[in-house]
């Protein structure tokens, strides 16, 4: 069975950073892309940053591109959020997730492609 735990979350002032982890086991970890999103209450759950399984491909919502870095250790089985500048509407429960399909080439932006996700962890950022 697939596992993945999110860690990293707190709170942080605007203008701060953090970095999320996402520990996953139970597969082979490096045959998926992998991806994070968040959410906040009254609003669906969206992508925030994707890998590919390679590692070669990486995607950002608009919303956070050239502020977060998403990345991963295979060796590790771990996927990494760095957030940096972080705003007060970045404030949401972060999951990580993984995707159904082995070797896909490049990432998938649709959220059905994703399974297997993690308890999430709070990112709450102050202004």
């Amino acid at each position: 069975q697939v596992q993945l735990v999110e860690s990293g979350g707190g709170l942080v002032q605007a203008g701060g950073s953090l970095r999320l982890s996402c520990a996953a086991s139970g597969r082979t970890f490096s045959d998926h892309a992998m991806g994070w999103f968040r959410q906040v209450p009254g609003k669906e759950r969206g992508y925030v940053a994707l890998i590919s399984w390679s590692g070669r491909s990486t995607f950002y919502s608009d919303s956070v591109k050239g502020r977060f870095t998403i990345s991963r250790d295979n060796a590790k089985n771990t996927v990494y959020l760095q957030m940096n500048s972080l705003k007060p509407e970045d404030t949401a429960v972060y999951y990580c997730a993984s995707d159904v399909s082995r070797l896909r080439l490049g990432v998938s932006r649709l959220i059905h492609d994703y399974e297997h996700w993690g308890q999430g962890t709070q990112v709450t950022v102050s202004s």
